[in-house]
């Protein structure tokens, strides 16, 4: 019996994990994703009063790298955990009828919102400031974009650079110098 058990054990452990639920649109859903209006000047406003950073998140359906970044990156403790405390997270849909409000006040489905931003791929992630100049829309205002699954390492390098608004510092660390130093900290034992 306890070998069965074993068994019955190890199997589980092979079995993949799915972090998400699937939505009736055909998009993973994770509880750290926010319900909103889609008005990005008060989504805005909302997460700097919850002293987060706004970030957007566009999905389609099918997506097998959307997939992949649920199931892999953002079902992983750490990053789930990185999102919650830092992040006001509004899921868009590539192909979506839903109306959003852009910064610059003009109204819009959020496929039409995506073909102004020129977003091609999914998952794409927009990384906003906490204060978008009268006049932008999203894209023009975003200070960092993810397009693409990216590795859990990658990905939670990304949304430390930005939260630490790491752009804002004159130091010469863009984000590809600030990865690779965490790489080798990584590698070298320093940090998780």
């Amino acid at each position: 019996m306890t070998r069965l058990m074993s068994l019955v054990a190890a199997l589980m452990l092979a079995l993949p994990v799915y972090a998400a639920e699937m939505g009736d649109d055909g998009l993973h859903k994770a509880d750290w994703m926010r319900e909103t209006f889609k008005d990005l000047n008060e989504d805005l406003a909302e997460a700097n009063a919850e002293g987060k950073r706004l970030m957007l998140l566009f999905e389609q359906r099918g997506c097998v790298y959307c997939r992949k970044m649920h199931e892999e990156v953002f079902s992983d403790a750490e990053v789930a955990d990185y999102i919650r405390d830092n992040y006001f997270v509004v899921q868009m849909n590539l192909h979506g009828d839903t109306e959003i409000v852009d910064f610059d006040g003009e109204a819009m489905t959020e496929k039409a919102a995506a073909r102004k931003w020129g977003l091609l791929f999914t998952p794409t992630i927009l990384y906003l400031p906490e204060e978008v100049e009268e006049g932008k829309n999203a894209a023009q205002a975003a200070v960092a974009s993810q397009p693409g699954a990216f590795s859990k390492g990658t990905t939670l390098d990304l949304m430390t650079w930005v939260e630490e608004k790491r752009y804002e510092l004159d130091n010469g660390e863009d984000f590809q110098r600030y990865h690779a130093r965490r790489i080798k900290e990584r590698d070298d034992g320093k940090t998780d």
